[in-house]
């Protein structure tokens, strides 16, 4: 099941991020609205495109979660890899995405205190403040 769901997600999302998807929503939004007049604009009118984006976005909140955790997943394996690979890396730092957010923001300030510039250029602990509280 996880096997089929994967692959169904990957499809359906790679399909919807495409600018044909976007075109055809575009066109059914608009042939709904030209349809407008002869329907009276009545309330079932209105209910069925309430209820159909509805749907579809309830749907698309799983699909779009689940290509996040995958590509997250992966981009996490290929750093972890990177660190191992460099011998100068720490390894300590494979897995800390499993950390909570107080252990992350401690490992940031030993970061920033080994970073500490002697100069009035970048400091390198901008730059990961910056990608750590980022969201």
């Amino acid at each position: 099941m996880d096997q089929f769901f994967t692959r169904v997600a990957a499809r359906i999302s790679s399909a919807v991020g495409q600018p044909l998807a976007f075109v055809v929503a575009f066109c059914a939004i608009v042939v709904w609205g030209v349809s407008g007049p002869m329907f009276g604009f009545s309330d079932t009118w209105q209910l069925i495109v309430n209820t159909t984006t509805t749907i579809i976005t309830f749907l698309m909140v799983f699909l779009i979660q689940n290509a996040q955790n995958r590509d997250a997943a992966a981009m996490q394996a290929k750093m972890d890899e990177l660190i191992r690979a460099i011998d100068s890396a720490r390894n300590d730092y494979i897995g800390i995405e499993h950390l909570t957010e107080k252990e992350l923001e401690k490992i940031r300030s030993q970061i920033e205190e080994e970073c500490k510039p002697g100069d009035s250029g970048p400091r390198p602990a901008d730059s990961i403040a910056h990608l750590i509280r980022r969201r």
